[in-house]
C-alpha cells in the first residue's frame, strides 16, 4: 500500500480499497480469457474487517472468485490480506450488453465461473431506506476525475464522501456497504445526506441529486 491509498492514520481508504478490488475483479476476467474493459455496472459492495485494517507500507494479497451468478448478474468475493489485517468483500455486478442496458450473461462466461458459484444464486435487490425528513445535508462537489470511461462517476469514487463523513465523526468502520440505484451523472449536483444512529457507532448517508438518491451508504464501528 502506497501512501495515496491512506488516510493519515495509515490506514487503507475505502475509495483506494474498492478500486483494488475492482483491478482485480478485471485482472481475473483477463485471465479467463475475457475482455477486462467489458460493461459491468456495481449494484452493491458490502465490506466487512474481521480484526484490523490492513496499513501502509504492507503488501496486499488479494484473492476474488465469482460466488454467485444471476441471469444478468454475478456476485464477486474478494479477500484483501495484509500481515497486519484484512478485509472480506462481496460485490454484485449487472452486466451491460451493447446498448447499455443489463444482459444475459454469455453462456461462455457461465461455463467459466459456474463451478466457483457453486449454484448460489445472488439477488440485484437493494434494501437500504430512503433518508429520513431531518437529516444533516451539505453539497458534494464532483470532480473530473471522478468520472471513467462511460461518464459517470466511478463507483469508487463513491466511497470518498463517505470517507470524508467519517473523519469529521472520528469513525473508522468494521462494516460497510454501499448501494448504487441509478448513476451518477458529471453535471449533477450533488447533496450528501446524513444520520448517525443513536449509539453513535452507525452512520447513514445518501447521495442525492434532483431529489433522487442515487448511491447510500451504511458503515458500523
Amino acid at each position: 500500500m502506497r501512501y495515496g491509498d491512506t488516510d493519515p492514520a495509515r490506514r487503507f481508504r475505502l475509495d483506494a480499497l474498492t478500486r483494488a478490488v475492482q483491478d482485480a475483479g478485471n485482472d481475473d476476467l483477463a485471465d479467463a480469457g475475457f475482455d477486462p474493459a467489458s460493461p459491468w455496472l456495481v449494484r452493491r459492495t458490502w465490506l466487512e474487517v474481521p480484526a484490523a485494517w490492513p496499513l501502509l507500507g504492507e503488501e496486499l494479497a488479494i484473492t476474488t472468485f465469482c460466488s454467485g451468478l444471476g441471469g444478468r448478474w454475478g456476485e464477486r468475493r474478494t479477500t484483501v490480506r495484509s500481515d497486519h489485517g484484512a478485509v472480506e468483500v462481496a460485490a454484485v455486478w449487472i452486466h451491460l450488453g451493447d446498448d447499455g442496458r443489463p444482459a444475459r450473461l454469455p453462456d461462455d462466461f457461465v461455463a467459466v465461473y459456474r463451478p466457483s458459484a457453486g449454484g448460489r444464486r445472488t439477488s440485484t435487490r437493494l434494501h437500504h431506506p430512503l433518508p429520513p425528513d431531518h437529516t444533516d445535508r451539505r453539497p458534494w462537489p464532483l470532480r473530473a476525475s471522478d468520472l471513467d470511461v462511460y461518464g459517470h462517476v466511478n463507483n469508487t469514487a463513491l466511497w470518498l464522501p463517505v470517507e470524508d463523513e467519517m473523519a469529521r465523526r472520528g469513525l473508522v468502520p468494521r462494516v460497510a456497504e454501499m448501494e448504487y440505484r441509478t448513476p451518477v451523472e458529471a453535471d449533477d449536483e450533488l447533496s450528501l445526506l446524513t444520520d448517525v444512529g443513536h449509539d453513535g457507532r452507525q452512520l447513514r448517508l445518501w447521495l442525492v441529486a434532483g431529489g433522487e438518491v442515487r448511491a447510500s451508504a451504511w458503515l458500523a464501528t
